[in-house]
């Protein structure tokens, strides 16, 4: 399995767009082949920075996830919105 921790550190003002982005995201993400699980969290301790933790089956699953159009979408908006910081771990 392949675990991926996302962290968004928002641009000033732009809180309330990446969260919405981040929950369709999770949404979509969940009904694709091969998510065994999917989560976005908001920071209770540092205002404005969310994370997302995913689990995917293997390497195929991820692939097929990476060029869904949800996920080029919403990642769009993600990147544009926020600071971005990226972990792979194998499982």
């Amino acid at each position: 399995m392949i675990r991926i921790n996302c962290f968004f550190k928002a641009k000033d003002g732009r809180l309330a767009e990446a969260l919405e982005a981040a929950k369709a995201l999770t949404a979509a993400s969940l009904a694709q082949d091969g998510c065994v699980a999917y989560d976005v969290f908001e920071s209770a301790t540092r205002p404005g920075v969310l994370t997302i933790c995913e689990t995917w089956r293997d390497e195929a699953a991820l692939d097929a996830h990476s060029a869904s159009e949800p996920f080029k979408k919403y990642v769009g908006v993600l990147q544009s919105a926020c600071e971005t910081k990226i972990e792979k771990f194998q499982m």
